[in-house]
């Protein structure tokens, strides 16, 4: 893509990595973050520090945000000095957060309306993912865009899939976060019996990873588990998060979704406990405290 010229805006532990990569590429790179220090591997790195959003805008064709939740991507596209200020027609939101389809509808429409386009395109993989560029992209929004930025997604991930109209990539991401968390309360439930049972959880672990128990969530929140080292890959607050995209959705529709809901019971406790900057396997001190308390 010659000539791009590019803007990123949420220069936390995923956004950071990501924006590094499309530097390496080659790309201009304007950014803005709310804490000027956020941004300085990526200044060092050859990026144009710009005063607002708006100002990334102004100096970019295709901006990429990668922020906390909905209010923050509605503040940073459409608020005062956002990037709706700046954006020139023919511009393109890419929207790498985690927020609720319907935000994400409402923000692309908005733009439509100065002839920007935006795509809602979730990740998953983690801070690993993110530092290897071997994510997983699920996309929203008009297929010639998706088509038009291919490219610069295959710097960052491995996996891109054009899902939908806009709204359908974060459906997709909030599916996603709902098999992965239910995963996590099934391993938290299955080690829990374990050691309940007298059985050791390591041993129980090791011989479930063999079988058709075997995934992802087992080996990487199981070992957590198992070494009871809660410390944060991913903050247990935003799974929380996440969940609640997944009961609004279903609430919204009137799908019936009872598993998760058990699940969001559960993070809503792990909360509760003031454990939510903590790793989400403390999925599993929930059920040990409820267990005492019993």
């Amino acid at each position: 893509m010659p000539g791009e010229r590019l803007g990123c805006i949420g220069l936390g532990v995923m956004g950071r990595p990501m924006a590094l990569h499309l530097l390496r590429a080659g790309y201009p790179v304007a950014v803005w973050a709310r804490r000027p220090e956020r941004a300085q591997a990526l200044l060092d790195a050859g990026a144009m520090w710009c005063a607002t959003p708006a100002a990334v805008a102004r100096h970019s064709q295709i901006v990429f945000t990668m922020l906390g939740d909905g209010r923050d991507v509605e503040s940073v596209a459409l608020g005062p000095q956002g990037l709706s200020e700046g954006f020139a027609p023919g511009s393109v939101l890419v929207d790498m957060s985690t927020i609720a389809p319907g935000t994400a509808r409402r923000i692309a429409q908005s733009l439509a309306s100065g002839s920007v386009d935006m795509l809602d395109a979730p990740v998953s993989g983690g801070e690993q993912g993110a530092i290897a560029a071997t994510l997983a992209i699920m996309v929203g929004g008009k297929a010639s865009v998706f088509e038009r930025l291919r490219p610069l997604f295959a710097v960052l991930g491995r996996t891109l899939v054009h899902v939908g109209e806009n709204g359908a990539g974060q459906v997709a991401k909030a599916c996603n976060q709902m098999i992965m968390v239910g995963c996590i309360q099934a391993v938290a439930e299955a080690l829990h019996l374990a050691r309940a049972a007298g059985a050791d959880p390591a041993r129980v672990r090791q011989a479930l990873s063999g079988g058709s128990a075997g995934s992802r969530v087992l080996e990487v929140f199981g070992a957590r588990m198992v070494e009871r080292d809660f410390t944060a890959g991913v903050e247990a607050r935003l799974h929380h998060k996440d969940y609640g995209i997944v009961l609004g959705e279903a609430c919204r529709l009137g799908v019936p979704l009872p598993v998760s809901g058990q699940v969001w019971q559960q993070l809503n406790a792990l909360m509760a406990n003031d454990w939510g900057r903590q790793d989400t396997a403390s999925l599993l001190r929930v059920l040990e405290r409820n267990g005492r308390s019993a």
